[in-house]
């Protein structure tokens, strides 16, 4: 009787041991499901401003300057996930440029979002070739990563490339974190710094500025949607690119305002 007793006592303990970690899966898979829905809200929020910030752009290249600094890439260089359309790291970009000149700056952000290294050649680039700009950044292949073809990566980086002017600034793919992604990235940035290499254009260190913050700018750095860059993240992509702005810039103020 006794055995039967510790038995029952036995199945009724793990019964319950099952019905709970049962109960915990149930719950992790609501709590999944209601962030993943979450998720899917802040992604469809962000796409509404998609038109806004375009318009934005758009409306700011009438405005004349002395200078004209010229963006290619994509939703990145539109800013979606900052706050304001000027707060992308183009936006911040052109106020150092201002700054570092005393000169007044056109900006021509040519980014589409969305836009893949093979989009970029064949809606941003015939426009950028009826431009002479003083200052050129960009920033693309995000976008391919997430159907990730190398061989059209490379053509695509090689035909964008050789028409760019040799004072061009481009950023290497940021940071992904994940391993999966991270192995496709190191992939293509090895391809985009030998192109570069044979144009003799300045590679931006994005992916190891963005990398340095390591997972926690997750939290810190990323809007609500988990992939674009906040207004903090869009700081640190600026801030990769500042260095060879700078530089850039430095050539380009007047010679009455430059150190003698």
């Amino acid at each position: 009787m006794t055995n039967a007793n510790q038995n029952i006592r036995a199945l009724i303990v793990a019964a319950g041991t099952v019905a709970t970690a049962a109960g915990i899966g149930a719950a992790a898979l609501v709590n999944f499901r209601n962030f993943k829905g979450r998720l899917a809200e802040n992604a469809a929020e962000l796409n509404e401003t998609l038109p806004v910030h375009s318009l934005w752009w758009r409306t700011h290249a009438k405005v004349k300057g002395e200078l004209l600094y010229v963006a290619i890439g994509d939703s990145a260089a539109q800013g979606i996930g900052a706050s304001e359309p000027h707060r992308s790291y183009v936006g911040l970009l052109a106020d150092h440029i201002r700054l570092a000149t005393g000169r007044t700056v056109r900006v021509v952000n040519l980014s589409v979002s969305g836009a893949t290294v093979e989009l970029a050649v064949r809606d941003q680039l015939p426009r950028f070739v009826k431009l002479s700009p003083d200052i050129v950044t960009v920033a693309i292949g995000a976008n391919d990563i997430a159907l990730w073809d190398p061989a059209t990566f490379e053509a695509g980086i090689r035909e964008l490339f050789a028409v760019l002017p040799a004072h061009t600034l481009v950023a290497d793919l940021p940071c992904f974190h994940l391993p999966r992604n991270e192995r496709k990235v190191a992939v293509a940035n090895q391809i985009l710094r030998t192109v570069a290499a044979e144009h003799d254009l300045t590679v931006v260190p994005l992916h190891a500025t963005t990398k340095r913050q390591g997972l926690r700018s997750i939290a810190t750095h990323v809007a609500s949607d988990l992939f674009h860059p906040n207004d903090r993240g869009y700081r640190m992509w600026a801030e990769a690119f500042l260095p060879a702005v700078g530089a850039q810039a430095a050539r380009l103020v007047p010679r009455e305002l430059a150190p003698q």
